[in-house]
């Protein structure tokens, strides 16, 4: 499974990257979001190979649930798909979005690969391994090496978004004490920590189940966890929430070991 994941991400990862050499129109979804053709055409190609691979298992997908489609019942085990996490990043013309895609298994992001194709860095994770994976022009692996996450020391390395800051962020910042930030978008902050190139990555802003299912996956294969504010794993599958939509995740706290402050 995590093979086709990988390939699946290679081959949206090439298309996602001939939309933005061509350029594009920028739509606006419901919630104010943009959209654009490579989101469309990223997810189109990991659906379909998905659906082909593993037919039994439900896909929920970014834009498919923006458009309305999403199985009345995932049962146990599910996919998680983000084609273009951080597209304010790419209409920016940043470098920083990446391709997503994540199995869920009894609420926990089991498997997950995450690849930024603009700069090339790809990263996977499946129980008990993490890897940062190597590919050349053509979109081929050629390298992979064993990663995981670090134990932190003063100062502590906080990776913060770019385009999603917030006042309980910074506070947050301020109340760890002397810490180096790194500012990143998208899913990689999760891909940094656990690489060990940084220590926690707090977020106390909106995000969906497919914006943090595969980085979590790496990140917990390297080692790390993503905690709520009440100390509990983030979970997966959440449907039907009293105060929110579906698939809507709290605000959380991704750290490289148990001792990192919740």
């Amino acid at each position: 499974m995590l093979g086709i994941f990988e390939r699946l991400a290679l081959e949206a990862g090439r298309e996602v990257m001939r939309v933005y050499r061509t350029g594009c129109a920028v739509d606006q979804k419901s919630d104010s979001s943009p959209v654009t053709e490579a989101d469309r055409e990223s997810e189109k190609i990991i659906l379909a190979g998905l659906r082909a691979a593993f037919p039994g298992i439900p896909c929920v997908a970014e834009e498919e649930v923006s458009a309305g489609v999403v199985a009345p019942d995932l049962g146990d085990t599910f996919f998680l798909v983000d084609p273009l996490d951080g597209t304010k990043e790419f209409v920016n013309r940043r470098t920083d979005f990446t391709v997503n895609i994540a199995l869920v298994r009894g609420g926990v992001p089991e498997i997950g690969v995450v690849f930024a194709p603009c700069t090339g860095r790809f990263f996977s994770g499946r129980p008990g391994k993490a890897e940062s994976i190597e590919i050349n022009d053509d979109y081929q692996i050629v390298g992979r090496r064993p990663i995981s996450v670090r134990a932190g020391s003063a100062p502590l390395t906080i990776v913060a978004s770019r385009s999603h800051n917030t006042p309980e962020t910074e506070a947050y910042i301020r109340s760890v004490g002397a810490a180096e930030l790194v500012s990143v978008g998208s899913s990689l902050k999760f891909c940094l920590v656990a690489s060990a190139e940084a220590d926690v990555y707090p977020r106390f802003g909106r995000t969906m189940e497919w914006d943090t299912a595969a980085g979590d996956a790496v990140l917990r294969a390297a080692g790390g966890m993503t905690r709520t504010l009440d100390g509990k794993p983030l979970a997966y599958g959440k449907r039907k929430q009293r105060d929110d939509e579906d698939f809507a995740n709290p605000h959380f706290i991704a750290c490289g070991t148990a001792a990192r402050p919740t």
